[in-house]
């Protein structure tokens, strides 16, 4: 094909008229991809066009570019994804426009890219989405997360898909026959390929669901199932409008959806899913002549339909010539007939036309009613909705109010609690000043009473002073008239001594002159003392008065202090009555804001434990489900694995019940009791499985008890949860039935572990170190008994016999002293391994941490001690002439596979570049040498002895040759056929010895864990 041709037929295709695009210049484009094997010549057209300025144009764009991507080459996707961009920006453009196409060239352009991301990133989906059930399997690689990831991008592709469905019919007004005019038909041919993608899609996500719900829990899909049955009401609205339409009917045949969406939570409902096929007719194919061929076919059908009637009613004679227009008015009958049939058209037509009318007027209505029943319902929910928000808007208003009133409630009491404190700061510093005051006028108070105390005690000095000169005045008195008394009685008395007495006199008097001027003297004394006593009395008095004076003040201000502290206590009191109440309203808020947020968090809390308790809830269920899966029927296990998963699970019980003895006692923080939950879960889904693995490989009847106790372990566990997942009974969980179940479990394991593994792990080292000593003596047994036979050999035979004997003890004393320096070697080792692996414990702990690899030695070592009695059994019975050749051969290879295993077991936990290895693996190799020696020996011995034996035929006649020879064939075929026999118990015991020892040696443990 020409690029001309493809261009004329693009330019075509895409232009500004706005009728639909013709499906011959559509397949012209789509033929041109498929010819170049891309779409550069597409594309190169395209950005020439005006797609941003014209919206009919980037509409036909788009519905050409659809089909491209449909039915086109498979590299048009490849050429176009470079222009996803330009994509995306154009559709954000055409998105500012609300009318017309703008809106529908957004949302058809947000679809294509969805188209192109969505086939980029599953390649194996084609354009056209037609895949079988098995390539749709292979798209999601039987990977659940693919299939998970699948089905979400398909639920976006048909998202888009159904969101330019509903936009182009919302555009279109449906009161009138919009499907019938060529601007309905521009719009509405795109949603062929619309229909098409969305028949493939809703099956494919109805084929993925029933897979996914096979795989997962209904909880984890339930966003699934919901956005499914969504987007099934919206496709199967859309495809019963679409069915209606007059455009689509000769088109296209849209399929019907079923009534009800289907049962996921049902496997068996796949089977009634019925895929939705879109069927587009031949005739459809050139939608342009559709117009012409309805009218051709119309007027046919009209007149067909108006000549039976007019038949029917006047008779085919009258029909012939209704109007007996041969006989009027000189006509001709071909004008006649003309004219008549002119006249049937009309009327068919008319008819036809009225017929149409009526059809259409009554599907009109039947449309109108259904708009009108969807508007009252939408208008019923935008009622129901608007009282809703009113509802709300007035709830919110009301709490709105209350913030605002608690809020000013808040800011008076802030306020008043400022002024308060305010007044009490103001009255702190009255009172300050008060008590400055107060302290100066008790110091005042106090100077002047200590200036009293002295005055008073001035006065009291004085007064004890006048006491004294009034004392002394007394006294001189009293001895003035003692003088006097005296001076008289003398005068009396002695009257012949004047002279003397005269003297005397005069000294008297100058004694009383002096005593006067003394007496005179201190009487001025105590005049000078009065008037000092006097001049105190005033200072004393005026002391006093200022005295008073300052009492009274300091009463004034005490009482004025009085009030202040009164006034002041009163405030403080009442201010601490207002502080206590603000604060007890405070600390009652904050109660119960706490007692809220406590609430709140403890609702929280047990939210994300009911959340945590419901995924291992769904856990526990799982491993449930997983017991009747038939692909857990080849799962086996151990029973040592499984004490080890029921210990744990023990272990994790009473952690758990720890955990919720702490959420009990604070429903705040969960975060102790989750994580122990979530083990829990674990650990018993572990241990379901776990035991349903051994059951498969123990008896019948331990294998029943033991999976229906797994059974019940599960159910018990999932009773727990339940109850720890509901607030009236998470207090009163109990996981005690679960913990008695894991016992029984652990009973039944116990009884299923293999026999060999019954010898107390202390008692490992003890055997190992008794096996091996057993060895020794059994092989230097050996050498001697050896040595004994080849001393009676020596002694009783001659010849050939004596030379056969003494090669064979020889070979055979040989392999002796290699086994016995294998075994020595084997020692070393061991001791080495020992030395180097136990660390701080003794050999008898690194024995039973490393039961395994010490059974295994205790096994070798046994079987080489046997096998050196065996063999030195079996020469004994050679040398005697008793026994077989071959027994002695297959006792030396038997000692030889014994040594290779003790060697193996050796080797497992030695280092690779130690020196006893190296010692061991060459004393193995000598073993190996000895043992062929032994073999080589046997065999040269039963040659020798064979060829001493052969038998001389010369003497014999026919008869008796043919006798012999008919036996020998007897023979023969008597020792082929137990020689058959003999293999297969050979190959029986084999197998046999192989189960036992992987008993024995824990092979079947090792293997599943």
């Amino acid at each position: 094909m020409e690029a001309g041709k493809m261009t004329v037929s693009i330019n075509k295709a895409i232009n500004t008229q706005e009728v639909a695009v013709k499906e011959k210049h559509a397949r012209t484009c789509i033929l041109g991809t498929h010819h170049e094997k891309g779409a550069q010549t597409f594309w190169s057209v395209v950005n020439r066009l005006p797609l941003s300025g014209n919206a009919v144009l980037c509409w036909k764009f788009c519905h050409v570019f659809h089909k491209l991507l449909r039915d086109g080459h498979s590299n048009v996707l490849k050429d176009s994804v470079r222009y996803k961009n330009e994509l995306s920006d154009m559709s954000r453009m055409w998105g500012h426009l609300s009318e017309g196409y703008g809106q529908l060239c957004s949302i058809y352009l947000k679809l294509l890219r969805t188209k192109m991301e969505f086939h980029t990133k599953n390649p194996r989906f084609p354009g056209n989405l037609q895949m079988s059930d098995r390539q749709l399997d292979e798209a999601g690689e039987n990977d659940v997360n693919n299939f998970f990831q699948l089905t979400v991008e398909m639920f976006d592709y048909l998202e888009c898909e159904l969101n330019l469905f509903q936009t182009v019919f919302s555009s279109l007004d449906m009161s009138r026959s919009v499907s019938v005019t060529a601007a309905g038909q521009c719009r509405l041919a795109p949603l062929i390929q619309v229909i098409l993608d969305c028949s493939h899609l809703y099956d494919y996500t109805v084929k993925l669901l029933f897979k996914l719900h096979s795989c997962l829990p209904a909880d984890t899909l339930q966003g699934h199932r919901d956005r499914f049955l969504e987007q099934f009401r919206k496709l199967k609205d859309l495809f019963y409008r679409s069915s209606n339409l007059q455009y689509f009917k000769r088109l296209i045949q849209i399929p019907q959806l079923p009534e009800n969406p289907p049962n996921f939570l049902r496997a068996s409902a796949l089977s009634e899913h019925i895929s939705p096929v879109v069927v587009i007719p031949a005739e459809a194919s050139s939608p342009d002549s559709e117009p012409i061929t309805d009218l051709v076919e119309m007027e046919t059908a009209s007149q067909s339909l108006f000549d039976n009637k007019f038949d029917d009613i006047f008779g085919s004679s009258f029909s012939s010539d209704p109007f007996n227009f041969n006989s009027q008015n000189g006509m001709n009958k071909d004008d006649k007939d003309r004219l008549i049939e002119q006249l049937y058209r009309e009327i068919g037509a008319l008819k036809e036309e009225l017929e149409s009318f009526k059809a259409e007027s009554e599907r009109r209505g039947l449309q109108l009613r259904g708009r009108i029943s969807e508007l009252e319902a939408e208008l019923a929910e935008q009622r129901h909705l608007k009282q809703q928000a009113l509802d709300d808007s007035e709830f919110l208003r009301t709490e709105l109010e209350e913030l605002k009133k608690q809020r000013e409630d808040t800011e008076k009491a802030q306020r008043s609690l400022t002024e308060i404190e305010r007044r009490a700061q103001a009255n702190e510093q009255r009172y300050s000043k008060l008590k400055e005051k107060y302290s100066e006028l008790v110091q005042n108070h106090a100077d002047l009473l200590r200036k009293n105390a002295e005055v008073t005690k001035q006065v009291t000095v004085a007064r004890q002073a006048q006491g004294d000169v009034e004392r002394e005045k007394k006294e001189l008195e009293d001895s003035f008239q003692r003088v006097s008394e005296q001076s008289q009685r003398k005068s009396q008395e002695q009257a012949e001594v004047l002279e003397t007495l005269k003297r005397e006199l005069a000294a008297s008097k100058q004694e009383l002159q002096v005593l006067q001027g003394t007496l005179e003297t201190s009487m001025q004394a105590g005049a000078e003392q009065n008037a000092r006593i006097a001049g105190l009395e005033q200072e004393r008095d005026s002391l006093s008065h200022a005295a008073a004076q300052h009492s009274k003040e300091l009463a004034a201000l005490q009482a004025e202090l009085q009030q202040l502290q009164d006034v002041l206590s009163s405030e403080k009191e009442s201010n601490r009555k207002q502080l206590e109440t603000l604060q007890t309203q405070l600390q009652d808020k904050q109660e119960a804001a706490e007692r809220t947020l406590q609430q709140r968090r403890a609702e929280e809390q047990f939210a994300l434990l009911q959340g945590s308790v419901q995924e291992a809830e769904r856990m526990v269920q799982d491993a449930l489900g997983r017991l009747e899966d038939p692909a857990h029927i080849s799962c086996t296990g151990s029973a040592d694995y499984l004490l080890s998963r029921t210990s744990a699970a023990s272990e994790c019980i009473e952690r758990l019940q720890d955990a919720h003895s702490k959420y009990l006692a604070n429903r705040t923080d969960v975060s102790a009791l989750l994580p122990c939950v979530a083990l829990f879960a674990h650990l018993i889904s572990d241990t379901i499985l776990q035991g349903s693995a051994t059951s498969h490989m123990a008896p019948m009847e331990p294998a029943d008890r033991l999976l229906e106790t797994c059974k019940q372990c599960g159910s018990e566990a999932i009773s727990y949860l339940s109850s720890l997942q509901d607030p009236g009974s998470v207090a009163s969980a109990d996981c005690t039935a679960v913990t008695d179940c894991l016992r029984r479990i652990s009973t039944i394991g116990e009884e299923l572990r293999p026999r060999g593994l019954d010898v107390e792990q202390e008692e490992l080292g003890d055997l190992v170190d008794k096996e091996m000593a057993a060895t020794s003596a059994a092989i230097e047994t050996a050498a001697a008994r050896i040595e004994e036979m080849l001393s009676k050999a020596r002694a009783g035979d001659t010849g050939v016999k004596l030379e056969v004997n003494e090669r064979i003890l020889g070979s055979c004393t040989g392999l002796m002293q290699a086994i016995q320096v294998l075994v020595l070697a084997s020692k070393d080792l061991q001791r080495e391994i020992v030395e180097s692996g136990r660390g701080a414990a003794s050999p008898k702990e690194f024995y039973a941490k490393n039961s395994r690899w010490t059974e295994g030695l205790i096994s070798a070592s046994k079987a080489v001690g046997w096998g050196a009695t065996v063999m030195v059994d079996a020469a004994d019975l050679v040398v005697q002439g008793k026994g077989k050749f071959e027994e002695l051969m297959v006792c030396s290879h038997e000692i030889a596979a014994s040594t290779a295993q003790l060697v193996a077991a050796s080797k497992v936990k030695a280092d690779k570049d130690s020196t006893n290895l190296s010692k061991l693996q060459q004393a193995s190799r000598s073993v190996n040498q000895a043992t062929a020696g032994v073999v080589a020996s046997t065999k040269s011995g039963k040659s020798q002895i064979e060829e001493k034996d052969s038998m001389d035929f010369s003497s014999m006649t026919l008869t008796q040759i043919k006798r012999q020879e008919m036996d020998s064939q007897v023979r023969v075929l008597e020792l082929e056929n137990q020689l058959q026999k003999e293999r297969q118990k050979l190959g029986e015991l084999r197998k046999k010895h192989y189960e036992l020892a992987g008993v024995a040696e824990g092979w079947e443990e090792d293997g599943t864990d």
